[in-house]
């Protein structure tokens, strides 16, 4: 079936004008953006930050710490300085720019998720960045706010120049017949299968410029790819080298700072496997943490970049931080 036909029934399914995880989102809590990205060296490697907007998450509690008493909750939330109404999800991208590669990974949420998503190529314009300069994209996992960003409305590549990259795992896992939610927290069944149909759609439509990665392997010269199971099967760590420098890019291992870090056993119910990531979280947060690797995350407060410190029982982040804006 055409890439453009694939597309279209994915408007009459009604996952075109607004992809359905937009039932999850709250009114939008500041759209002001002065400046949409940051840059940064990391090496020989030119990195930048850009913007595909945010997802807010309301109640809290239908999305985290289902089983956590709800005044615990509150407390945490309070005690931070963080509202106890929703959650704010930053959707923070990563591009690697080396030599004449430019290395995007992920592709935001692409026009399905209503105003406060899909800011991603206006974002890159802004950071200099030409859309037909993009060559390779990275998936970390399958999900329709890292996938959206494919395809556009009338279903064509937003990135006709770029070869795609993703796990075998992660690909078998959503184009299988029945694939297995029975250990996640996700409650809304007629809401899954919609994004079951966009993401199998999506991905069938790529078939043209899809590579499976091998773990083993490094791509491009400077990414090395790491398991991280549980969020999906197939959920991918990018740790990004150059030299002796590195920044690990963990993807949706966590989406909220104040809730996962001290209690990565909470989880969070987008979670495929939900106690299989939360061990996959915890194991991930305690390496990170003894060898004081420099992160990046996806859903975190802008810009992401920052570092994973033990705390008692749990953890705490530590944002980068900046004297200057850039």
């Amino acid at each position: 079936m055409e890439r453009r036909t694939l597309i279209k029934r994915m408007a009459i399914l009604g996952l075109g004008a607004t992809l359905p995880i937009h039932q999850l989102l709250a009114r939008s809590l500041n759209k002001a953006v002065a400046r949409p990205y940051h840059r940064f060296q990391l090496g020989a490697l030119e990195m930048t930050v850009v913007t595909d907007g945010h997802i807010v998450m309301s109640p809290v509690q239908d999305h985290f710490a289902q089983d956590v008493p709800a005044a615990e909750v509150t407390k945490l939330l309070q005690d931070s300085f963080r509202s106890t109404k929703a959650v704010d999800l930053g959707m923070n991208m990563l591009l690697v720019r080396k030599e004449k590669e430019v290395i995007l990974i992920d592709t935001g949420a692409g026009f399905g998720f209503g105003p406060d998503c899909g800011w991603l190529p206006q974002s890159l314009k802004d950071a200099g960045i030409a859309i037909n300069d993009v060559t390779r994209i990275v998936i970390t996992h399958a999900h329709p706010d890292h996938i959206g960003g494919l395809f556009s409305r009338d279903g064509q590549l937003v990135f006709p120049q770029a070869q795609v990259y993703m796990s075998e795992t992660e690909h078998r896992f959503w184009l299988s017949d029945k694939p297995d939610f029975s250990k996640s927290k996700f409650g809304d069944k007629a809401l899954l299968a919609k994004i079951l149909v966009a993401t199998k759609q999506t991905l069938t439509a790529l078939r043209d410029r899809l590579h499976f990665f091998d773990y083993k392997e490094t791509l491009f010269g400077c990414i090395r790819l790491q398991p991280a199971p549980g969020h999906t099967p197939g959920h991918t760590l990018v740790r990004v080298f150059s030299g002796d420098e590195e920044i690990v890019h963990i993807a949706d291992l966590i989406h909220s700072d104040v809730l996962l870090f001290p209690h990565p056993e909470w989880g969070f119910d987008g979670d495929t496997d939900f106690t299989q990531a939360a061990d996959t979280r915890r194991k991930v947060l305690a390496s990170l943490a003894a060898d004081r690797t420099t992160v990046f995350s996806y859903h975190l407060p802008w810009p992401g970049i920052g570092h994973v410190q033990k705390k008692e029982d749990g953890f705490a982040w530590i944002a980068e931080t900046y004297a200057f804006p850039d």
